[in-house]
């Protein structure tokens, strides 16, 4: 079957139905004072009056979201939408050109707001008692600046360096079986990883982790700290492992590499969003790809994006 055979992926009046249905399942929601249900439609296609006396203003669905003020058709966006969470390795801005017969500028314009909506807030602590989190770093892409060494009084690393120290940082928490949170930090020292940690899982939770000095101390936080070594070639003892964490970093990598091959630094935050997002709504907990990409929708609410200048 044609992935784009309903009619939301071809027409504009059912996709701002579909849009409607998802963003406002309780009635038309003003975007100026928040009064829900109490709206009435104007000669405009798709556009509504606030009937509360101090507001009369006009809105749409797509004021405050990501789609605001877009000139890109809405079916256009809901394939989008659909493509980005349906591809397990995302999927590139050139891609989506083709696929879509939309301009590259166009397709490129759409997924970063997409990333965007997927970027989650307001978040509760991962984990819990009796649950297991694991925390794992690891590196992806050279750093746009050269990091500088305290021991060579500030100027950068030698060219050659080994290690990951031109490389850009990526702190990951997996809870088993359930949700990822990901971090791109400036440096991967126990000061930021431990802050990371420390704020955003549940402190009744059990914290697996490799050998890593980074994580020395965890146990003062947690219910329990258990590591595996993995220098010594051990990856498994009983249930203790990263192996969750890891997985994820390969999903990630073989996307980046593969699908991607270039982002920019100070882009990467909304890349671990997208891959975050998709793994938190992935099949395994219950999720379909159209359960997903409505998710997608209705998290792009409050959510305006503009850059200013060329890109």
């Amino acid at each position: 079957m044609d992935r784009f055979s309903e009619t939301r992926f071809h027409d504009d009046v059912a996709a701002r139905d579909y849009l409607e249905a998802v963003l406002w399942p309780d009635g038309p929601v003003c975007a100026h004072c928040g009064v829900i249900g109490h709206a009435y439609k104007t000669k405009r296609p798709g556009v509504f009056r606030c009937a509360e006396p101090k507001c009369r203003k006009d809105f749409s669905v797509t004021m405050n979201t990501v789609m605001e003020r877009s000139k890109i058709a809405l079916h256009k966006w809901m394939q989008a939408f659909h493509l980005m969470c349906s591809s397990k390795k995302g999927i590139s801005a050139h891609q989506m050109h083709r696929t879509m017969d939309i301009t590259y500028e166009a397709a490129w314009f759409m997924a970063m707001r997409i990333r965007k909506a997927m970027e989650a807030g307001g978040l509760s602590p991962l984990g819990g008692e009796g649950k297991i989190v694991e925390a794992d770093e690891t590196y992806f892409g050279p750093t746009e600046k050269p990091r500088v060494s305290k021991q060579r009084k500030g100027r950068p690393y030698k060219v050659g360096s080994r290690g990951p120290r031109d490389k850009r940082p990526i702190v990951s928490l997996v809870e088993r079986g359930g949700n990822v949170r990901s971090f791109h930090v400036a440096v991967a020292d126990k000061v930021n990883v431990q802050a990371i940690v420390a704020a955003n899982i549940a402190k009744e939770s059990r914290l697996h982790t490799d050998e890593s000095r980074l994580y020395t101390g965890a146990d003062t936080y947690f219910a329990s700290h258990e590591t595996v070594k993995h220098s010594a070639k051990e990856y498994v003892r009983g249930d203790v492992h990263t192996n969750s964490a890891e997985g994820y970093f390969s999903i990630f990598k073989r996307g980046m590499k593969g699908t991607y091959q270039f982002c920019k630094e100070k882009h990467l935050h909304r890349y671990l969003a997208e891959f975050d997002f998709r793994y938190n709504h992935r099949i395994a907990l219950g999720f379909s790809d159209g359960e997903r990409a409505a998710l997608a929708v209705k998290a792009s609410a409050g959510k305006r994006l503009t850059y200013r200048g060329s890109h």
